[in-house]
């Protein structure tokens, strides 16, 4: 009989530090520039990456220590999930939150990092650093609200 994987088993606070880690799909999705709408509450999304992020290895290049560079940086933890409803609604914590799976392009599923890239769900190559803007809301001329999308099924 074949053991089920972890994330099928525990729940997201039973989790140890290297299992959470894994579930980032490492899409990028969750660095970018936000700006929520202060009459509707609606999130748009932005092609503008945090200066921390690594474009094409869709990875923060001081993960470690970003809180010290980017103070407003949103540590995600199984506690603040539901305050947080501008998470992708394909990315894995969301998902194992809300009672779903791994979408089948996981590379938790595929073995393959490459994997989230190569289902198009990714931001890799496709945005620019808020550190080329001298006024942050130019990043609202980047507006991207087919983001929004949930690239979790395709």
């Amino acid at each position: 009989m074949a053991t089920r994987p972890f994330w099928e088993t525990k729940s997201l606070e039973q989790m140890t530090v290297r299992e959470w880690e894994s579930l980032c799909d490492g899409c990028g999705l969750c660095c970018l520039v936000r700006f929520e709408d202060e009459d509707t509450g609606e999130i748009v999304p932005t092609r503008v990456h945090c200066r921390l992020f690594d474009s094409e290895g869709c990875r923060c290049t001081n993960y470690g220590q970003r809180r010290q560079h980017v103070p407003d940086c949103i540590k995600l933890t199984p506690h603040n999930i539901d305050a947080l409803p501008w998470m992708p609604a394909s990315c894995a914590y969301r998902r194992l939150h809300e009672g779903k799976t791994l979408p089948l392009w996981h590379p938790l599923v595929t073995g393959d990092p490459e994997s989230v890239h190569a289902a198009g769900v990714s931001v890799r190559g496709q945005t620019v650093s808020e550190a080329t803007f001298e006024d942050p809301d130019d990043a609202l001329d980047f507006a991207a609200p087919d983001l929004l999308r949930d690239g979790s099924d395709d």
